[in-house]
């Protein structure tokens, strides 16, 4: 049995824990289980030999995360439609003081970089998120992966170089983001394609995530026109019962969308020079289930 200054302890640490799995995995509920396991096997370890407890639970949850990303890979499981991480909710608030920290943690947790990491291997992703969003040294990464720190640093060259050339480049700032996303839900609520078409850039992508679960875009639609006949086509037909609210998803603002008091979909925008450049839309219900009680 972990007693209560060990339970303290993992306390202390299971943000950054979540933190780390949620980057490897892309997915809440399976982050969540690989923290729990990380508690199971924090609980049961000997102290003893246990120097440096965030260290110690660092290097469990991430190979634990590689065991599951493996596991997943290795399924080869298929998806219908385009595929998004689940929504995660962001909210560094005093835990991360410093502006810059929190926009490298913004950024590595952003959809846009989740889903160019979707295509790196374990070990590259492991290593790209310990180094990049939480600024471990390569000896240490090396120590956790039981791998020699060349290699490792081989490997984090191959996984930055992957994602710096496919990432698609936007503004953080989440007050532009945050006017510009007000600005989108008045056009495309009101079903007003001109301001629509003056708010999108002319090669802006829609990427809808269904899973086959609910209506959504089944390909990613691209070009300004696609993009705004498509929202003033879903403003028209409507929601039942529409409410809505912004939340702080994956480090910038996103739109949560709610029929009858329960999550339908979340919007969340990409901007660059004053103009969206993509346009996410998550309406898998497995994936809104964690934003209900939001």
């Amino acid at each position: 049995m972990a007693t209560d200054t060990e339970t303290d302890v993992f306390e202390e640490h299971r943000p950054v824990l979540l933190g780390v799995a949620y980057r490897m995995l892309g997915r809440v509920a399976d982050a969540e289980d690989v923290v729990q396991e990380a508690w199971l096997r924090w609980s049961a370890a000997d102290r003893r030999e246990v120097r440096e407890p965030r260290a110690y639970l660092v290097r469990v949850t991430t190979r634990l995360a590689i065991d599951r990303l493996r596991q997943v890979k290795a399924r080869g499981e298929t998806y219908v439609g385009p595929w998004l991480p689940e929504p995660y909710v962001t909210d560094f608030g005093d835990t991360v003081p410093d502006t810059a920290e929190q926009a490298v943690l913004a950024d590595s947790v952003s959809l846009a970089v989740l889903v160019v990491m979707e295509s790196l291997s374990p070990l590259e992703r492991a290593v790209f998120v310990l180094r990049e969003a939480f600024g471990y040294p390569y000896a240490d990464i090396a120590a956790m992966l039981d791998r020699g720190e060349p290699a490792v640093r081989q490997l984090a060259g191959r996984a930055r170089r992957h994602v710096e050339e496919r990432r698609p480049r936007f503004e953080v700032d989440p007050v532009r983001r945050r006017d510009l996303t007000e600005r989108f839900l008045a056009a495309a609520g009101g079903g007003d394609l001109k301001e629509l078409m003056a708010l999108l850039a002319p090669d802006v992508r829609l990427i809808g995530d269904s899973g086959g679960k609910s209506k959504a875009p089944l390909r990613v639609l691209e070009s300004a026109d696609h993009v705004g006949r498509f929202l003033v086509g879903v403003a028209e037909k409507g929601v039942p019962d529409i409410s809505w609210r912004f939340l702080e998803l994956n480090g910038g603002p996103a739109l949560l969308v709610l029929s009858g008091g329960k999550p339908d979909s979340v919007f969340q925008l990409d901007i660059l020079d004053g103009r969206i450049q993509s346009v996410y839309i998550i309406r898998n219900p497995d994936k809104l289930r964690s934003l209900a009680a939001v």
